[in-house]
């Protein structure tokens, strides 16, 4: 079910993950562009050094992913935007279903990226922003040997606990966008209770592959 853009984010995911890792960042009145700028640093540093991370191993990673980024991400809202209008016809049960769904999805699409990291490095671009916005887009480029630079935008928001992302854009194609078109597809198909049992059987088969490596 990945298309061609699915394949593409996996291979470049490393910026986004290591841009939005780390607690230690993520205090209320930390501007998020400064808040990109360091933990990106910081996770490259820990990738760097962790020989595990840098053989595959797959647990390792997982758990990096869940200890560093998802607290950086409003799920919720990714998920929301994902699912369209789709998601006003769910019931909280299956909201919260397809919330935690995606999430693991995401996690794991995103696990074999961040191992591979390899020697790219980020162009954190300068931020416009009012004292009074709430919602912005901080830009970085990859850059990459023998490449031409890679965009990557991260759609944040403001919220009591700190800046999260809820969309990233690779040359301006929108994760988001991305999946809202499978979901819809599928939803029509084999209704939401459907995309559920399809994106659970999915990270089911991620897990499997991952526990043979």
């Amino acid at each position: 079910m990945l298309s061609s853009f699915s394949r593409l984010f996996r291979m470049l995911a490393v910026g986004a993950l290591s841009a939005l890792a780390s607690a230690a960042f993520a205090q209320q009145d930390t501007p998020p562009d400064v808040l990109v700028k360091n933990v990106t640093l910081e996770v490259i540093d820990i990738i760097a050094k962790d020989k595990e991370i840098q053989a595959g191993n797959q647990r390792k990673v997982v758990d990096l992913i869940e200890a560093k980024v998802l607290p950086h991400f409003n799920f919720t809202s990714m998920t929301r935007l994902a699912v369209a209008t789709n998601w006003e016809k769910a019931t909280p049960e299956q909201k919260k279903r397809l919330v935690e769904e995606f999430k693991t999805l995401l996690v794991r699409t995103y696990s074999s990226a961040l191992s591979a990291y390899g020697d790219q490095r980020f162009d954190f671009r300068p931020l416009r922003m009012k004292p009074t916005d709430t919602d912005v887009t901080v830009q970085v480029r990859i850059i990459q040997k023998g490449a031409e630079p890679v965009n990557l935008d991260y759609d944040m928001e403001k919220a009591p606990s700190g800046w999260k992302a809820y969309d990233v854009r690779i040359g301006g194609v929108s994760l988001v966008a991305n999946y809202r078109t499978e979901f819809a597809n599928e939803v029509r198909t084999i209704g939401i209770d459907g995309l559920i049992k399809s994106l659970a059987s999915k990270n089911k088969g991620q897990a499997a592959r991952a526990e043979k490596k």
